[in-house]
């Protein structure tokens, strides 16, 4: 007060509230886009070094236009890649499952077994009594 001026939370209008949230959301949104096509730059494999630099560089020193660009040149495969990464993430863990327990699924030993079966070493009797085993365990 003291011949100050006092600002009240009534001076700023509803619709300069809307607004400024608008502004607010879009500029997260643009630091989420940001981020993720860095991350797409950095993870596509089919880039080389000096390609991975360029986008970057473009990116970051005209950032709307390097995001734009980038989703105008490159976007359709952004879903593609993150699609393959996370199937190649989801092999790589089920093979570490099986190595690290040494076991196989009683599915992969019995198609073994019947392969065997057909190629005539084992007999059906044989065949029989290691299927018995192997659905016992």
């Amino acid at each position: 007060m003291n011949g100050s001026t006092l600002e009240l939370a009534a001076d700023y209008p509803l619709l300069n509230v809307f607004w400024s949230m608008l502004w607010f959301f879009l500029w997260i949104l643009w630091f989420v886009l940001l981020f993720r096509i860095i991350g797409d730059i950095f993870r596509d494999d089919s880039l080389n070094g000096w390609g991975k630099a360029g986008w970057c560089v473009f990116v970051v020193v005209l950032p709307f236009l390097g995001i734009f660009v980038y989703l105008i040149a490159r976007g359709r495969g952004m879903g593609a890649r993150e699609a393959q990464r996370i199937r190649k993430g989801e092999e790589d863990m089920e093979s570490y499952i099986r190595e690290t327990t040494g076991t196989t699924g009683k599915a992969d030993e019995l198609a073994k077994l019947a392969e065997l079966k057909s190629a005539g070493h084992l007999t059906p009797g044989e065949f029989e009594e290691a299927k018995a085993k192997v659905l016992a365990a």
